[in-house]
């Protein structure tokens, strides 16, 4: 089978890490391979922020996330103490793209599945990044102007294992 078919059905999201941090070898291959996503018109809009897990904004954006949702003594941060953590902005004008950045995430998903780390897609902080604290938030992120948050993506060493997700073919496709 083609090893991008067998990377594609392993894959599945990782919600718990060892301390071990990436390699610079593993973190640079991790962003290009968002930056070679494809995007509309190759209009390159999105931008990367790359984050160690231990970096205080995350706490920050747990503690909106919590707050905006009426949460308390959440057992686990949105991340689950991954050691690398990547927030994907994109121009707020432009149409396309937060579809660029899922294409983006999903191709830095393959990479660290194929690459033997964890990963986790997070779309849960969006209220926190779009709310009151916008602004402050992005300045932190060092989004460029005009760009807001799309999706993030946690990278790290599994600690935990998952099995990948089943579907329901006949339920989800239709051919014509």
């Amino acid at each position: 089978m083609n090893s991008i078919i067998e990377v594609i059905e392993k894959r599945s999201s990782t919600r718990g890490y060892t301390a071990e941090p990436l390699t610079d070898a593993e973190l640079h291959a991790l962003i290009r391979a968002g930056l070679q996503a494809p995007t509309a018109a190759n209009k390159q809009e999105i931008h990367f922020t790359v984050l160690k897990g231990d970096h205080p904004v995350l706490a920050e954006l747990e503690e909106e996330k919590n707050r905006l949702r009426g949460l308390s003594d959440q057992p686990h941060n949105f991340y689950y103490e991954a050691p690398a953590v990547v927030v994907i902005s994109a121009d707020s004008t432009y149409k396309w793209g937060s579809l660029d950045a899922g294409i983006a995430v999903e191709n830095m998903a393959l990479a660290a599945q194929g690459l033997g780390l964890g990963n986790l897609i997070i779309g849960c902080i969006d209220d926190a990044l779009k709310g009151e604290k916008k602004g402050y938030f992005s300045d932190i992120l060092k989004f460029p102007e005009n760009y807001e948050y799309k999706i993030a993506i946690a990278f790290g060493h599994r600690a935990v294992s998952k099995e990948p997700h089943t579907y329901n073919a006949d339920a989800q496709v239709s051919y014509l």
